[in-house]
């Protein structure tokens, strides 16, 4: 019988203030404004969704204890952290280094980073009449800048002794793995920046480096994926993984109902799973609503495009314990390549998939978790 995979969920670090979004929003401004104001835009469509937790600052240690203890209770063994960081700095950083790292049972759960390269967008929350334009730049990263930053993850987190490892190495996974490559002049000068990457975790004596590269991958074809790995490959990853489910072909639907999105899903999960020959934990995702990062007052027009996204109705926590026991068979019978099995997310509380207890099912979602793969062992 195979031990239990690893459990990971991934974290959104939004929920506490940072001068940067204060400089657009005003002092002290967190999303939970955004999930707090949001309105239903449909009958039947479910917001506000309302923590029952209550909308806490998950910078203090305090807050972040509970969220630790919570996991470790109901079966989730790490935190994978949205990190964001420019040429000048990170951004979104406290809750991480303030709240988690600061809280005195941080060491009962497992954390790890996936570098956010990606333009953020004035979208908290996106109009009609002001476009969704970059705020930072987070594409461009120089070459020097990520050797900077290399050195910074190795001293401030992969050092810490419950840094996640998944298949051998310190998992570090890379949003946008393409424009990075790109942007480092193709994939020969990126395998060499990610070389030099991994002979640093090695001389700091921190063993393997598991280098993650997010699929992104235009299309859902078998033939497409192998050629998007190929070059993962060429540029020096050794695992890849997704975010979530996504809406093929029904980007233009309002509302897609849990049960046929999750019919939808699972297959693609499989096809990742037996398509790639690199390590690709399998994904299960709670929902989707990005409908409270719009201006509520807008009409909901989804040819507006993000945040005016189809959003997902009719999930249940039973429905979600029905994709995890799907992805624990891919899991068991070892069509999953990968130790770990990821969900989306811990706390997207705007877009509508998170874990963390509401006030309409409670700690439904994370009794899901915790009746398909039990509690979290000591590893």
């Amino acid at each position: 019988m195979k031990k239990r995979p690893i459990v990971a969920a991934y974290y959104f670090p939004n929920w506490h203030s940072d001068p940067r979004i204060e400089a657009l929003h005003g002092k002290g401004w967190t999303e939970w404004r955004v999930a707090e104001y949001a309105t239903s835009r449909f009958p039947g469509h479910v917001q506000p969704r309302v923590p029952l937790w209550g909308y806490q600052d998950e910078s203090l240690p305090e807050v972040m204890g509970q969220k630790i203890a919570a996991a470790k209770r109901y079966g989730v063994d790490a935190f994978i952290f949205d990190w964001y960081c420019f040429n000048d700095g990170p951004y979104r950083a406290r809750a991480l280094d303030n709240g988690f790292l600061g809280a005195p049972n941080c060491r009962d759960l497992q954390f790890a980073l996936m570098w956010c390269n990606h333009n953020p967008i004035y979208a908290h929350p996106g109009s009609y009449w002001k476009p969704a334009e970059k705020n930072w730049d987070g594409e461009t990263i120089t070459p020097e800048n990520f050797r900077s930053w290399c050195d910074f993850y190795i001293e401030h987190y992969f050092r810490q002794p419950n840094y996640l490892r998944v298949d051998g190495g310190l998992y570090f996974s890379i949003w946008q793995p393409l424009k990075m490559i790109d942007g480092f002049g193709g994939e020969e000068a990126a395998a060499a920046l990610f070389r030099e990457f991994r002979a640093k975790v090695e001389q700091a004596g921190l063993g393997e480096l598991n280098l993650n590269a997010h699929c992104t991958a235009p299309g859902r074809t078998p033939e497409v994926l192998m050629a998007h790995e190929a070059a993962l490959k060429r540029a020096g990853f050794n695992s890849i993984s997704n975010y979530g489910w996504g809406f093929a072909g029904r980007m233009q639907q309002l509302k897609v109902d849990y049960l046929s999105w999750m019919r939808e899903a699972m297959p693609v999960q499989e096809m990742y799973c037996r398509t790639f020959t690199l390590p690709c934990p399998p994904l299960a995702a709670q929902g989707w609503d990005s409908s409270p990062r719009t201006v509520q007052s807008d009409i909901y027009d989804l040819s507006r495009g993000y945040p005016f996204s189809p959003i997902v109705v009719d999930g249940t926590p039973e429905l979600f314990q029905e994709a995890l026991q799907s992805l624990k068979a891919l899991y068991d019978q070892g069509i999953s390549k990968s130790e770990m099995i990821q969900i989306a997310c811990w706390n997207e509380w705007t877009e509508g998939a998170y874990l963390e207890p509401d006030t309409r099912f409670g700690y439904g979602y994370l009794e899901a978790v915790r009746n398909v793969f039990g509690t979290s062992p000591d590893r």
